[in-house]
Formats: structure tokens, C-alpha cells, sequence
């Protein structure tokens, strides 16, 4: 990703030679409480820092970097990148857009993730200004957060929730998108009534843009892009722009937030810029579709303000990452194929033979070229498919059919052919390379002799990373609307960001997920997910048994049988075709993703309300009348590990899904 930077990366002294100064605060060289030499600094926060401001210059550029947060530890070497690049650009000063750390903890966790940060970043030679965001604010620790979660935490630590300075011609303001409900200590992003600004911060912004009247631009930032509508609808940045449409000299507005480059405007002679990330999690590595770890370079000149991308050893304009660009981006990354004929049978010999026939639809406006090819891990198959070169026009429709056998002899484990697109969209000036889609190929299984199971060594399943878990295909099963529990033994071996246990979701279905090391059951109800979670983090290298179950009216967690959480809801279950996966989260295009790290041992799904009242869970489940699912992760069959329900409901091994026995507990 960022190889014309591999030296300085590895060896940074050797670039820099000089002591690195940047944004300081109590408890870090260089911090000061005192007043700024430029009067120009100004808040309406109560006994806030004053935070050191820029050296003023003639023309000037500055940086802004992305989103920091969701992703792996290695996002800080990300940041740690993005510091030594932006020391070599050497521009006046260095904005952010928030999530800064990763948060969502208690106190003691938040204070070294933010020494962590502030380490990197005061490694810079000019100076930064952070902006809050909901990873710097969101409380998620034992008892009741503090009044308004982690905000004293930040402001004694990063500065004021909003602030304005000037440099040189221009003025910056810094607001803050996640105040909340003040009144219930509530803060979310996805709720409209928690999406406007409080009439204090109003009246600092109506102050901040009077002072800055008579200058030449105004920049803007804030964490959450409020203008692209969805959750943030109901809030108030309506009046937000009308104030910055009156001031008459805002020329640009930067957020965050959604982790990917979308440009929305100009709106009224004002620019909206949203970042991607620089070293926060991506949903894709689709670079030229605006999934990336970059930074924005803002050059301020008397006659204009131009603002570029600038991933390592690129320039790219992000004016391109139009909404309906970005639609059609994601219309392209969703093309796959659908399975239309199967007769593919595999026998208990191993043996198998049949054709299998998909159905490619391209539902972009502008063509997809791929090759198709077939992939044999263990060389085991034979197919009629080797390397086809397709064009779907849009709009239109591909069969594409495939023979395949599978003949005795072999002296490799049975495995799970695939069929393998490489796509790209033919843009209008850029063809873009879209994720490769890698569909295994289905088949259904002969009658399985009634003694393959007898006297099995008890096993459970080991995930390590997103390709070790079992998928259960929707086809494989159906659970009816109405009550239902789900459970599952667990053991992790670490309990870092948010994880799949078992799940289904993508606005829709079920889950269990292990979120910051916290479980939580969640079921998608009436249009909108309802969530049952427990309070407590999980122990590491320890099993522990999770049942989620919904009763019809009620949503409930339990934890080695005793009740964790509960939750009100009601209405019918939202479905759809994607797979349950064990051992991860499902993605909208049915791809495992976000795994959970450790063990999974006896999975259960029922079509009732197994337990009202607290219980002692048993080690090994059985099946009865209700079961829907029951994979007690035992024994395989080639690539498959088999239901012990009437639904007989076959999970295949992901490629680096494994067995391991159950150590003694």
C-alpha cells in the first residue's frame, strides 16, 4: 500500500534528524495553559486549554486526516505513515475530523489510547487541532457513564469540543457533532432527535463566523457528515448551513465518519468534503472508489482554496466521489453470481459429477468486463472452466455454465471447488478493479452411514482470522417467525473491537456479537435492530455459554445461564438469503468478515423461547422437536461439518477453518 514510503517507514530518524514538536496538552512537553499570543483563538466552553495556534504566513497549505478508528492496532502505523508524509509536505498546520482513538472504555483504557495518539501526532513539525468524535466520546465502562460519557476526559486531554482560530486570511472552526441528549446523557448517531446542535454551540458558531466576517475564507470541521442525510435526518444542520451560507466566506466543510472519500456539493458556494480513513478500518480495498487511507491537502491561495486526496505516492481528485458515483460503485461491487441449476451430488466415496449453472447480472449503467476461472485448492475437481474472459453490457444478464467431477483415488482431503470472478468497471474515463468474488460451488450430499459419528472425540470450532469460520447457506434451514433462542459455548482468546459470534444480519435477521469483549444479542424487529447486551466484559482462554432468546414481546442475553440483559421488542423478524456464519459476521454480500478471535463449541438454534428463568447450561446440547440448527463442531465430512437437527442443514469450513480438540475445562 505504501511502498515509495518503506524506507522512511522503517527508519525515520534516519529521514527527520531533528527532535519532532507538535500539539501538546497537560502532562506533555511543551503544553501551556496560558493565553495564545494571537488573540484570535476563541470558545464558549467553560475553563478550557487554549490550545498553541499556527505561525501566520502569506499563502499557506494545510493537511487534514481521516478517521483512525475500527480498524486493526496496525492503523496506528497508518498514522505513524501519515505523520512522516505530512512532515515532508510541511504545511502550515494539520486538522483532523475526529475518532481519534478507539473509546468506546472506561476511563483508564481511554487515557492510553490517547497517550498512544497524541504520541504520534505531537511527533508532527507543525502544529494540529483535533475534532471529537464518537470514539473519543462514547463511554463503555462499569456502572453509569459520567455526564456527557468521555467529554471531560477530551476536553482536559484534547481541548474543547469547539473552538475557532485564525491563520493568515482565514479562519477554522471546529464543531462538534455529537452532543447528544444532554438531558438523558443519551449520544448516538444513527437517531435524528440526537442529531442537532445545542443553541450554545449555535451561539458560539453565530460569534465564531461575526469575528471571522472580514476575512478571505472559513474552513469548517466537524466529526459526522450531517448533510448526506440517512440517521443523521431530523437534526438541525439545516440552520447550521443557513448560518454558513449567510456568512458569505465558508468555502469548505470536512467530516468523517463513514470511512470512505464522497464529495457533496458545492451547496451554496460551499464545498463538502467527507474523508475516508488514515489508518481506520475500510470496508473495501477498492482505492480508486474512495476506500482508502489518505489525507486531504488544502491549498489556500487569495484567488481560490483547491483541495486534493493524497493517499502515499498519489494525487487524487475527490471531487469525483459524487453520491451518484459512489451508487454505482456499489451496484458494481455487488455483482455476483447466482446460482440457477445445480444436480451436483457427493457421494460417501468422494466421488462426485454434475453441471452447475450461474447467472451473472450486471445492474450498473455501464459495462463489467471478468474473467472466470475455477479454483481446486486440493487439485481434487475437474471443470469445463478455465480462464474465460466475459463481457456483461449493462443492464443484462450472463449464463454461465460449468461441468464438474470428482473422481475416487485422490490422496488429498475432499475440498470446496469455486468459481472465481476478477471484475472491472468500465467507468467513463477509469476502469476500476472491483474485489475479486469467489463463489464456492454447492452440492448436495448422499445418505451419510448412521455410525460415522460413533464415539467422536469431542471438538470445537478455532477461529484466528475471517476465513476460519463454518457457513451455513440460507437455503440449508428456516427458522419461523416468532420466538426463537439461540446459544453457543464460547472461549475467547481476546476481546478487541466489535466481533461476529454467530450471525446473519446486514439490516436484517440475528445475531450474537462480541462487542469490546461485551456480548450482545441482537434481533432485527419492525424495521430496526432491538438489542438484549450484557454489561460485562468476557473473560479471555475461559468457555462461557451465551443464549440469546426472544419470547415474542422481549429480547434477553444470559451468561452461563443467568440473566445479562433484556431489552423491549416486538414485530415481525426482517429476513433475507444471506448465510449464518459461526465464528464471524456476514457481510451484505454474503462474505464472512469481522471474526470472532478464539473457540466456538455446540451451536444451537430453536424455534422457541427455550429458557423464562435463569439455568444451568448444559455442556452438550441435544436435539428435540424445536431444534432448527444443532452443529456440535465434532467431526467433519470433506469440507462440511453436519446438523444433528431434522433440518440436516450441511455448514462448510471456511479455507483456513479448523477443528481442534476440546481441551479439558
Amino acid at each position: 500500500m505504501y511502498p515509495t514510503h518503506t524506507l522512511r517507514f522503517l527508519f525515520p530518524a534516519l529521514v527527520l534528524g531533528f527532535n519532532t514538536i507538535g500539539f501538546s496538552h497537560e502532562g506533555d512537553a511543551g503544553h501551556s495553559h496560558e493565553k495564545a499570543a494571537n488573540e484570535s483563538f476563541f470558545t464558549t466552553r467553560p475553563n478550557s486549554l487554549t490550545l498553541p495556534l499556527a505561525k501566520e504566513e502569506d499563502v499557506f497549505h494545510f493537511i487534514v486526516y481521516g478517521d483512525r478508528t475500527g480498524g486493526v492496532p496496525a492503523g496506528l502505523k497508518v498514522l505513524e505513515q501519515a505523520v512522516v508524509d505530512t512532515n515532508l509536505l510541511d504545511p502550515d498546520l494539520v486538522m483532523t475530523v475526529g475518532d481519534l482513538i478507539q473509546g468506546y472504555n472506561d476511563t483508564p483504557e481511554w487515557l492510553q489510547q490517547m497517550v498512544d495518539y497524541k504520541d504520534i501526532m505531537n511527533r508532527l513539525q507543525m502544529k494540529w487541532f483535533p475534532v471529537a468524535g464518537n470514539h473519543d466520546v462514547y463511554w463503555r465502562g462499569v456502572g453509569n457513564p459520567p455526564a456527557g460519557q468521555h467529554e471531560s476526559n477530551y476536553e482536559k486531554h484534547f481541548g474543547p469540543l469547539w473552538y475557532t482560530f485564525q491563520h493568515k486570511n482565514s479562519g477554522f472552526i471546529v464543531l462538534y457533532s455529537d452532543e447528544g441528549d444532554a438531558a438523558t446523557n443519551e449520544k448516538g448517531f444513527n437517531q435524528g432527535r440526537l442529531q442537532s446542535m445545542s443553541e450554545p454551540q449555535l451561539e458560539f458558531l453565530r460569534q465564531s463566523l461575526e469575528q471571522h466576517q472580514d476575512l478571505e475564507n472559513v474552513f469548517v470541521f466537524l466529526h459526522h457528515p450531517r448533510w448526506i442525510g440517512g440517521g443523521y435526518t431530523g437534526g438541525n444542520w439545516d440552520v447550521v448551513h443557513e448560518m454558513l451560507k449567510k456568512a458569505g466566506n465558508v468555502s469548505a466543510v470536512f467530516a468523517g465518519h463513514i470511512h470512505h472519500i464522497r464529495f457533496d456539493g458545492p451547496k451554496d458556494g460551499i464545498a463538502y468534503y467527507t474523508l475516508a480513513t488514515t489508518g481506520g478500518h475500510l470496508a473495501a480495498d477498492i482505492p480508486d472508489a474512495g476506500y482508502l487511507h489518505h489525507m486531504n491537502i488544502v491549498t489556500v491561495r487569495p484567488e481560490r482554496v483547491t483541495v486534493a486526496a493524497l493517499p502515499i505516492g498519489a494525487v487524487i481528485d475527490p471531487k469525483e466521489f459524487t453520491a451518484e458515483f459512489l451508487a454505482e460503485v456499489e451496484k458494481a461491487i455487488g455483482v455476483r453470481p447466482v446460482e440457477q441449476q445445480n444436480d451436483l451430488i457427493l457421494q460417501v466415496d468422494g466421488t462426485a459429477g454434475g453441471t452447475v449453472t450461474l447467472a451473472i447480472k450486471n445492474t450498473t449503467q455501464r459495462p463489467i468486463d471478468a474473467t472466470a476461472s475455477f479454483e481446486s485448492r486440493g487439485g481434487d475437481w475437474l471443470a469445463s472452466l478455465d480462464h474465460d474472459h466475459l463481457s456483461i453490457p449493462a443492464g443484462e444478464t450472463l449464463q454461465l455454465a460449468v461441468k464438474l467431477r470428482r473422481l475416487d483415488g485422490f490422496d488429498v482431503p475432499l475440498t470446496v471447488p469455486s468459481i472465481r470472478l476478477d471484475m472491472e468497471y468500465v467507468g467513463a474515463s477509469a476502469r476500476i478493479n472491483l474485489p475479486p468474488v469467489v463463489t464456492p460451488v454447492s452440492f448436495d450430499l448422499a445418505a451419510v452411514p448412521a455410525n460415522y459419528f460413533r464415539d467422536v472425540e469431542n471438538h470445537c470450532l478455532e477461529v484466528t482470522n475471517d476465513r476460519g469460520s463454518v457457513r451455513i447457506d440460507s437455503a440449508e434451514f428456516d427458522l419461523p417467525d416468532g420466538p426463537f433462542t439461540l446459544e453457543t459455548w464460547m472461549n475467547p482468546s481476546q476481546t478487541a473491537n466489535q466481533r461476529g459470534l454467530i450471525a446473519k444480519t446486514e439490516s436484517s435477521e440475528y445475531a450474537i456479537f462480541i462487542d469490546e469483549g461485551v456480548p450482545q444479542f441482537d434481533v432485527h424487529l419492525g424495521g430496526q435492530y432491538v438489542s438484549a447486551k450484557a454489561s460485562d466484559v468476557l473473560p479471555i482462554n475461559q468457555w462461557t455459554h451465551l443464549a440469546g432468546v426472544f419470547d415474542g414481546s422481549q429480547l434477553h442475553i444470559y451468561v452461563n445461564g443467568k440473566l445479562a440483559g433484556t431489552q423491549a421488542g416486538k414485530g415481525k423478524r426482517t429476513r433475507n438469503r444471506l448465510p449464518l456464519f459461526i465464528g464471524a459476521d456476514t457481510s451484505d454480500s454474503g462474505q464472512s468478515t469481522r471474526a470472532f478471535l478464539g473457540k466456538v463449541d455446540e451451536v444451537r438454534l430453536s424455534k422457541v423461547a427455550v429458557y423464562e428463568t435463569e439455568f444451568t447450561p448444559q455442556r452438550r446440547f441435544e436435539p428435540d422437536a424445536n431444534t432448527v440448527l444443532l452443529h456440535h463442531l465434532d467431526k467433519t465430512f470433506g469440507p462440511f461439518v453436519l446438523d444433528h437437527s431434522t433440518s440436516t442443514a450441511k455448514g462448510t469450513l471456511e479455507s483456513e477453518a479448523k477443528l481442534v480438540p476440546v481441551e479439558n475445562e
